[in-house]
């Protein structure tokens, strides 16, 4: 019986890496098995990966060592950093710099790397449009994965690029309907009438993954986007709904007026919605969805989602 190749999943109590173990472990024929990394062993989540056969290590992208350690005999890696834990585009730089020097040492021969697209390419600082963040980016969460791909490329890592697209539990979690002073539920957001938003459920990065892994040297130094759908503002809405049972108008947002507001993460979350406004064609357009279905036949669609997450709006 040949030995199953480790593939080893940073992020791995997390909804990306967690997505993937997952994946990886539900499907005993895939020839793959999972090492999990993640900085409290002790988790609940970490032991429910455990339970399902992952071997749990502790690594801290702060603890270089601890990396090259935990990627030590692996076949591959599924490799994603967590901007939001500090903010930081030059925190976040450091960490991918750690995983592409343990990913070099240690001779991983497929790593599929969780990136976005650097603003920059089609949006250049000069531009005016959006302000400058830290220094020297549009959107920081995006520029400092995308311009770190060539960190792969330059050191010689085997690597598939996964473009994701914007996370339907954002809905959840920040931008969903509120009810307007007139009682109205309204969808508010910064993007423009007509113009399309490209989402996806975070869970089907495993089953995506596993299929990159799958097939192995063919998506090796290749760019996949990936979305489970293309909507406009007024289609979510209409979606939403149709599933809470009550009207939901869509409203645009001015993106000055959404980078104003007092909260956190306001100006890159406007600058991130504007360019997916501005640049709707471009994005949607790198994600074909019936090449994504060909990696993950149950990729779900908005309406999948949220019939499997409609209770998670508490709307009064």
């Amino acid at each position: 019986m040949n030995e199953k190749k480790i593939i080893a999943v940073t992020g791995a109590t997390g909804a990306q890496g967690g997505g993937v173990a997952k994946a990886i472990l539900a499907d005993p024929d895939s020839g793959f098995t999972v090492r999990a990394l993640t900085r409290n062993p002790d988790s609940i989540a970490a032991g429910e990966l455990a339970a399902l056969g992952a071997e749990v290590v502790q690594a801290d992208f702060y603890d270089e060592p601890s990396v090259h350690q935990a990627f030590e005999g692996a076949y591959g890696a599924f490799l994603v950093t967590n901007f939001w834990a500090h903010g930081s585009a030059a925190k976040e730089t450091e960490e991918i710099n750690v995983l592409v020097r343990a990913a070099k040492a240690t001779g991983l021969r497929h790593v599929v790397w969780s990136t976005l697209e650097d603003t920059r390419e089609l949006l250049p600082l000069e531009d005016e449009r959006m302000p400058v963040l830290q220094g020297k980016y549009n959107v920081p969460h995006f520029d400092a994965k995308g311009a770190a791909n060539d960190l792969f490329r330059q050191a010689g890592v085997p690597t598939t690029f996964l473009n994701a697209a914007f996370f339907f539990k954002n809905f959840v979690t920040a931008f969903g309907p509120q009810r307007g002073e007139d009682g109205v539920l309204t969808l508010a957001l910064p993007m423009e009438e007509g113009k399309l938003l490209s989402g996806m459920d975070p869970d089907d990065i495993g089953p995506i993954t596993l299929a990159l892994f799958k097939g192995g040297d063919k998506f090796i130094g290749e760019t996949v986007s990936v979305s489970g759908e293309h909507l406009t503002g007024a289609q979510y809405a209409a979606k939403f709904e149709a599933a809470l049972g009550e009207p939901v108008r869509f409203r645009f947002v001015s993106y000055n007026v959404f980078r104003s507001l007092d909260v956190m993460g306001a100006e890159e979350f406007g600058n991130m919605f504007q360019y997916f406004s501005d640049f709707d064609r471009e994005i949607t357009g790198a994600r074909d969805l019936n090449k994504v279905r060909e990696l993950n036949p149950a990729l779900k669609s908005f309406d999948d989602w949220l019939a499997d997450n409609v209770s998670k709006f508490k709307v009064t």
